[in-house]
């Protein structure tokens, strides 16, 4: 076979072999074999590269190599050296993941005294327009006279005082659109609220049913005649299970056939079980009995009204204006927040015994991750008595300022409590205002002692919400009830108070005006209108009131 020629030979080709190529200068070639020795035969490897390289070269690929190349001499010119000496790299945690609050007051706190460029906020608040008319309450009671009934509810209501208070109202909204008779709601004893009142200790009764006696039938108890059938024990009778935000249809379509035929039913628990949105003539009901009905018990509004005519006199300076706060740093509040503060071991010991005896096995279930620093980023950590504090001084209140702090026991309340008293003397609560004799009768119960703090912080001028739950959301739409559509709250950010607290750097100019700007935004959103799925206890504006004009 000839060396240029690929295919097999064959005496039938007639096809001719391609001219051999031109050779070199015979003298060339003869010094060449003289003078040059002959090249070692190239190995597989390296035929393998040379043809690599050949083909990248011809189709210009060396631009696509030449970064892998470099890359590979870099790694094998540090892979000859070896470092004795590892740099140090300042590492910061995570935002959220550290509690950097007491950094950050120790920082702010010489120029936060210092401060003296604005009046007190007590005297300003509340002055930015909002857009809209003034509402005023427009909830009327019925005076038409009511259809015979069609048969008992027996309602339980469950949870702690506000909680109870929603059971209340939705039982009212129901009994008067089945036309049914309500038997006065029973309170279910809770493990953890532990108060065993009953709707008389708490409401004043008389002044419920006299109020709703138009609309909705009521007796303290069922007919013994009737009870006779099961047996006089209420656990005879038939118990609907109905889900969480039933639909009113729901109560007419299936609760109503079973009250016509068993005459007597018991729905139990009975809190959040009818859904926010509903029908006019069933919101109508839930605003009378939550805004008009529902009045606290003689003993309970005596008190109360003498401890806001103290804060009042406390508060001459301001003309009487107060804040309020509702703070949540309760033991069993930290502990199911999740979150991590300043408490090193012992705090992190107490949490863990507190989630065991509340919610056992709750938090230790297999798989269960749990990110403090998350939590804090989300905005979900409860708000320390120091971060209150800070707050309400970026917010422009100053040491003058008269506040009434509604809480239960703060978790290692000495310790924690100082920053706040320190920011704010004239601070007081329920204990410090009343004497001992005068807080006898509500001390061992949580719901009566709840009903004091509630209305005390409805009357202040300025009510500062911390976190979440039935208790602020009451007041809310309370406060909004009684100051023309205007909730008069501090509703803050806490999503961006976490990042804002956790930034030790910040100066405190830059740190009040971000949460001026944050108390301006509180003042915009005091006035809002209720959304379909939206709570009429929250939120009374449109079903509860009408405008002013």
């Amino acid at each position: 076979m000839h060396p240029y020629n690929r295919l097999p030979s064959s005496s039938n080709t007639n096809t001719p072999s391609p001219p051999p190529s031109p050779l070199r200068s015979p003298r060339l070639r003869h010094t060449r074999s003289k003078t040059a020795p002959k090249p070692s035969p190239r190995t597989i490897p390296q035929r393998l590269s040379y043809l690599f390289l050949s083909g990248l070269l011809r189709r210009q690929g060396i631009f696509l190599f030449a970064p892998l190349l470099y890359i590979s001499c870099v790694l094998l010119y540090f892979s000859s050296f070896s470092f004795d000496v590892v740099p140090f790299i300042n590492h910061r945690s995570a935002p959220g993941s550290v509690y950097r609050s007491p950094q950050l007051y120790a920082k702010l706190k010489f120029e936060m005294d210092e401060d003296n460029s604005s009046v007190d906020a007590i005297s300003t608040i509340w002055k930015s327009p909002y857009k809209g008319r003034e509402w005023k309450p427009c909830v009327h009671t019925s005076s038409e006279g009511l259809p015979e009934s069609n048969g008992y509810i027996y309602v339980e209501a469950n949870g702690g005082l506000n909680q109870q208070r929603i059971s209340i109202c939705n039982a009212v909204a129901v009994a008067g659109y089945l036309n049914a008779t309500l038997v006065i709601p029973n309170f279910h004893y809770h493990s953890i609220w532990k108060d065993p009142s009953k709707f008389s200790d708490i409401y004043d009764e008389e002044y419920f049913v006299n109020t709703l006696k138009n609309d909705v039938q009521m007796v303290e108890k069922i007919p013994e005649h009737l009870m006779e059938r099961f047996g006089s024990n209420m656990t005879n009778v038939f118990n609907f299970r109905i889900k969480a935000m039933s639909s009113i249809q729901y109560y007419r379509d299936v609760v109503l056939p079973k009250l016509f035929e068993e005459q007597v039913i018991r729905i139990s628990p009975f809190a959040n079980r009818l859904s926010y949105d509903a029908p006019p003539a069933v919101q109508r009901l839930r605003c009378l009995a939550n805004y008009e009905a529902l009045r606290f018990s003689s003993p309970i509004l005596t008190l109360a009204e003498s401890l806001i005519a103290r804060m009042r006199k406390q508060s001459i300076k301001n003309g009487g204006k107060y804040v309020s706060i509702h703070l949540r740093f309760e033991e069993d509040m930290v502990a199911f927040s999740c979150c991590v503060f300043d408490g090193g071991k012992e705090e992190r010991d107490d949490m863990i015994a507190a989630r065991e005896r509340g919610w056992k096995g709750k938090f230790t279930k297999r798989g269960r991750v749990i990110r403090p620093g998350a939590i804090r980023i989300d905005g979900k950590c409860p708000l320390t008595p120091l971060e209150v504090g800070l707050m309400l001084r970026g917010m422009g209140f100053t040491k003058n300022t008269s506040i009434y702090l509604a809480s239960g026991k703060i978790y290692n309340g000495e310790k924690t409590m100082a920053p706040l008293r320190e920011m704010f003397p004239n601070l007081h609560t329920k204990e410090t205002l009343a004497s001992e004799e005068e807080l006898a009768p509500f001390k061992n119960y949580s719901s009566r002692m709840a009903a004091i703090d509630y209305t005390v912080c409805l009357h202040s001028e300025v009510f500062v919400t911390t976190q979440g739950g039935n208790f602020p959301h009451f007041l809310l739409g309370h406060r909004r009830y009684l100051y023309g559509g205007h909730s008069k709250t501090i509703k803050p950010d806490k999503r961006k108070l976490a990042l804002l607290f956790d930034s030790t750097n910040i100066g405190w100019k830059s740190l009040k005006h971000q949460l001026l700007s944050m108390r301006s935004h509180s003042d915009s959103k005091g006035v809002e209108l209720k959304r379909p799925n939206d709570s009429t206890y929250s939120f009374p504006c449109p079903d509860c009131m009408c405008h002013a004009n």
